[in-house]
């Protein structure tokens, strides 16, 4: 694995990185963010800047107007929008867009393209993913999916209930995942303004980086033709798990951005500030938190590689995204969480973007499957693996 970057992409790298720091981070107090994340009017200023600039949808195939970045280009080009909290939105390489452009280029029809997923890539329209439901319904445990998908002559009718929808607020249309009469899971493609699809309500979060924020979603007697079922009957999970692996990696590779613009923070902070006869950042205890950032975020860093190295050489790096998952999500916790500690009060004020970040990130380890339920899962595969040694 040689991640020298190229130099086409080391100038798109630099290219972002001042894009983001002109153009964003100036934005970053604009009275326009709800706490339920930038309005719609801000977010469509933001990627009207990204489209002058020519970075907008990068990650989109070339036929969809995007760059068609490899997973490793990803890497490098999400990390440096997730340096500010506007940033992934501005390049309309936020969650859940980014997911449902990836699954969409792979399982849609041309038709579908034409419909939902152009508009999609231009940054024209937003998009949710319907799947997580209240108890008992699936949660981290998505085979406990309890929307139903009933055959009507040339429809479907959906009924159910969604929560933690982000995006939903707003959206165009969404992908619903939906069990069908043969007991599986199926995906679906739907106008958000149809009859019988209801947004309920906003959740309130700790974060505010989402435009649509996290909205409770009822589906009534939802009628949708059976053309714009998304893939084939009976594949939902299989999809979502196509959606899933590379999807969270650029969770990570946003989080990584945050972290660093973090740390960056805190170190001007240390380099400026005096306590005690001395610089800040000259005492003992300030100086290894700082060293502990650094190192928490090349172990992130290289993780994060290594999982977009499999994808890019065609692997499905399920594992690998799970690993890397837990490893960036604790690790951009802790050196955020330093951060807040070296910057004192500032650390947990709106004096700093540093709180704000503390905000956002922390339900990281819980969005994209919990720590924890990945670990089970990790822990599930070694049984399996070393079962499988013993026996040779």
């Amino acid at each position: 694995m040689n991640f020298d970057l190229t130099e086409e992409l080391a100038e798109l790298q630099l290219r972002v990185r001042r894009f983001v720091l002109d153009e964003v981070v100036p934005m970053e107090g604009d009275p326009r963010q709800t706490p339920h994340g930038p309005s719609e009017e801000l977010r469509d200023e933001l990627i009207e800047k990204a489209r002058q600039s020519g970075l907008l949808t990068p990650h989109a195939s070339v036929e969809m107007g995007g760059m068609g970045l490899s997973h490793v280009a990803k890497a490098i080009i999400f990390e440096e929008a997730g340096y500010s909290p506007l940033g992934p939105t501005a390049l309309n390489i936020h969650a859940p867009d980014e997911g449902n452009i990836h699954l969409m280029e792979i399982v849609a029809s041309e038709a579908q393209k034409q419909r939902w997923l152009q508009p999609l890539a231009r940054g024209l329209s937003r998009s949710c993913f319907a799947m997580t439901e209240p108890a008992p319904g699936a949660g981290s445990d998505p085979f406990m999916l309890n929307t139903t998908a009933v055959r009507d002559g040339d429809d479907y009718i959906i009924n159910g209930l969604k929560w933690f929808i982000t995006g939903a607020d707003g959206a165009g249309f969404a992908i619903v995942m939906a069990k069908t009469e043969d007991g599986n899971a199926t995906m679906f493609l739907t106008d958000t303004d149809r009859p019988g699809f209801v947004v309920e309500r906003m959740m309130d979060s700790m974060d505010s980086c989402f435009t649509g924020g996290h909205c409770v979603v009822r589906l009534e007697n939802l009628r949708v033709p059976a053309v714009d079922m998304l893939g084939e009957v009976g594949k939902g999970f299989r999809y979502a798990q196509v959606r899933l692996a590379p999807a969270r990696l650029t969770h990570c590779m946003r989080w990584l951005g945050a972290a660093r613009r973090a740390h960056d923070e805190a170190c001007q902070y240390a380099r400026t500030r005096e306590s005690f006869g001395k610089l800040l950042g000259d005492h003992q205890g300030v100086g290894f938190m700082l060293a502990d950032n650094e190192m928490d975020m090349l172990t992130t860093r290289l993780s994060i590689l290594h999982c977009a190295w499999v994808l890019d050489q065609g692997g499905r790096g399920n594992v690998e995204s799970s690993m890397t998952k837990v490893i960036s999500s604790e690790g951009i916790w802790r050196v955020i969480d330093r951060c807040v500690q070296v910057l004192g009060g500032q650390g947990v004020s709106g004096e700093s973007i540093v709180e704000r970040i503390f905000r956002d990130a922390r339900g990281f380890r819980i969005y994209d499957g919990p720590n924890e339920v990945h670990r089970m899962s990790l822990a599930k595969k070694i049984m399996v693996r070393n079962d499988r040694v013993g026996a040779l």
